[in-house]
């Protein structure tokens, strides 16, 4: 189990993008890091570049947004998330959390708009901030005793 005082990383899952996003050393708060594009067909340079990421963050926990569809049922991206996750923890050897993250790019994109971010520079970093409150939620609950 980790510690509330580790340094964890949330994931935005996307056909098209998947948004990272670490926590300070701490476990207090998260920021994006990098929009990693992709294909949506092999997931292996994804992985690659999440493990890259774990290593250069010293990561201790991770937090896998699950896209939920609006009725609650699972669709064909949560399968896919669901893959991501087992991936991840099966090539980096830390256990996946994982957090339902409906409305979670609605949001980031919404706050991004609120507080006046250039729509260009929108496209380039939703999925970050997406991330972000995928992994500040999780962590707020966890603090809360929550989880």
């Amino acid at each position: 189990m980790t510690d509330l005082a580790d340094r964890w990383l949330g994931i935005d899952y996307g056909e098209v993008r998947v948004g990272v996003a670490v926590s300070d050393p701490l476990g207090y708060t998260a920021r994006g890091v990098e929009t990693i594009r992709w294909n949506g067909q092999d997931m292996t340079r994804v992985i690659t570049r999440i493990i890259e990421l774990i290593r250069q963050y010293d990561v201790k926990g991770i937090v896998v947004g699950v896209p939920r569809r609006t009725d609650g049922k699972a669709g064909a991206s949560e399968d896919k998330a669901r893959e991501l996750a087992s991936e991840l923890e099966k090539n980096s050897g830390i256990s996946v959390v994982l957090r339902d993250e409906r409305y979670t790019t609605v949001l980031a994109s919404r706050v991004m708009r609120e507080t006046g971010v250039s729509r260009d520079r929108r496209k380039n970093i939703v999925d970050q901030i997406a991330a972000e409150i995928i992994l500040q939620e999780y962590m707020e609950t966890r603090r809360k005793g929550i989880n």
